[in-house]
């Protein structure tokens, strides 16, 4: 009887010692955090970026070559941009044709860039109940706003539209197959207007007597 209950004392030691041991494997190995907002991490949409204002102004978001920024009327490959998640919220702007990272200097100007800065070229994203969206400067909070038409590229304090309507962007149609040739209609006056017997490689003596 004596033994049962040493027995049990001791197996009633185990429990504390158990719950230490789990509380330390869950603080070494933490549990990943399940909110959905975290599984869009890494994902990436193609869009042109179209925007108007009350004054008409329509025009789509170019990245170009020369590292400008500015409105095209239609949709173009300068205008074909890839938006890809940071982080909840947060996104890189990148042009698909040209491959520079959209970028906002310090006065609020925009600019294609080669090389990816966070500073520079992270944007938060604010989608409005009307369907647009508002894209931010994370590190300015600066809007991010196409350049008026009637203002020079480096204008110190844009005040172009600032609500984008993300579309989406197709990959461009793969070409279409080369077409079979159709064939070349039958000489009636050959002695094979089907061509079923090919070219003579050479005459026959019986043709030089």
């Amino acid at each position: 009887m004596d033994w049962d209950k040493t027995g049990f004392k001791y197996q009633g030691l185990w429990v504390p010692v158990l719950a230490v041991l789990l509380l330390g494997a869950c603080q070494s190995h933490p549990i990943p955090d399940s909110s959905p907002l975290l599984q869009f991490g890494g994902q990436v949409r193609q869009r042109h970026l179209y925007t108007d204002d009350a004054q008409e102004t329509e025009a789509h978001l170019e990245i170009r070559a020369d590292g400008t920024v500015a409105g095209a009327v239609h949709r173009s490959p300068e205008s074909l941009l890839e938006l890809k998640a940071l982080k909840p919220g947060v996104i890189q702007i990148l042009g698909v044709k040209t491959s520079r990272f959209l970028c906002q200097g310090p006065d609020g100007t925009l600019y294609g860039s080669l090389h990816f800065d966070p500073v520079a070229c992270s944007f938060r994203e604010l989608l409005l109940e009307d369907g647009y969206n508002v894209y931010q400067s994370e590190t300015l909070g600066l809007p991010l706003r196409l350049p008026h038409h009637s203002s020079p590229y480096r204008d110190p304090a844009p005040r172009g539209p600032a609500r984008f309507l993300p579309l989406p962007g197709f990959p461009p149609a793969p070409p279409e197959p080369p077409g079979i040739p159709a064939p070349e209609p039958p000489d009636v006056g050959s002695s094979d207007p089907l061509s079923m017997v090919g070219p003579s490689r050479g005459r026959s003596p019986s043709y030089t007597s």
